[in-house]
């Protein structure tokens, strides 16, 4: 079965361009869906009202943010619960844009004046499991958060015991005490998605757990971002330390 894709892009130009670089990042058979604008990429990706998962989702959606009759952060403030995997493609490098659009839930953030080359090389990052980012972006975050580290450095003695080290919040996550006397149990995985941990937990890529599995890789994101819900964690080193606590794989 193709991988559905939907490209919203208001420029017919730059549309044609980002299909072609989608076409050339996946060896997978692709369905690749246009949109011009925010209405028309709602009525493709069929978001009810009642919040039911469509029967047969987009697995990637390209974003661009100013539209002819909205913002592109609507729309990925709307995908919250989607399953895709929702990319940024603009001209806009800017913090105003940038922060937002990842506060929002895109998954990556690319510049379509990047070269075609770069373009296919971030978007296949997505099957190691890694962000797509441009290297100007790439090197936006670094430089904001190194800022963020050395402005706060000068309180870093104030805060030191207030600051749990990773290992006891990972312990406290695993452990944590009874709420009103209930322990709250996690919601079990799948055997499919302790199937995809356990690869996970022994530093498989995505791309090699689809090949080990014989399913699409982005099938295999699917189980990831489900198992990441439901053990409350954000990464894959979090993911295999509180399975294994917690003896679920």
């Amino acid at each position: 079965m193709a991988v559905k894709v939907l490209i919203l892009e208001d420029n017919p130009v730059a549309r044609s361009f980002l299909c072609r670089v989608v076409g050339e990042s996946f060896s997978d058979s692709l369905l690749i869906t246009e949109a011009g604008d925010l209405e028309s990429a709602r009525r493709l990706l069929d978001l009810a009202d009642d919040g039911a998962e469509p029967a047969d989702p987009f697995k990637l959606v390209l974003v661009d943010l100013e539209l002819p009759d909205g913002n592109g952060m609507e729309l990925l403030t709307e995908l919250a619960d989607y399953p895709a995997t929702k990319i940024v493609t603009t001209l806009y490098s800017d913090d105003d844009h940038l922060f937002p659009a990842l506060q929002c839930g895109a998954d990556g953030y690319l510049l379509k004046e990047d070269r075609f080359e770069v373009l296919v090389e971030e978007l296949q990052k997505i099957v190691r499991g890694q962000p797509p980012l441009s290297p100007a972006i790439a090197r936006r975050l670094l430089t904001h958060f190194r800022q963020g580290a050395i402005g706060s450095a000068d309180k870093g003695a104030q805060d030191e015991n207030k600051a749990a080290p990773h290992s006891a919040f990972l312990n406290s996550r695993a452990t944590a005490p009874p709420v009103n006397g209930n322990a709250v149990e996690p919601e079990p995985l799948t055997p499919r998605e302790s199937e995809v941990l356990t690869y996970l937990s022994k530093g498989f890529t995505i791309k090699e757990i689809a090949n080990l599995m014989g399913i699409k890789w982005f099938t295999v994101n699917d189980h990831i971002k489900s198992i990441y819900k439901k053990l409350d964690v954000s990464s894959r080193a979090e993911a295999a330390v509180l399975a294994s606590r917690r003896g679920l794989v």
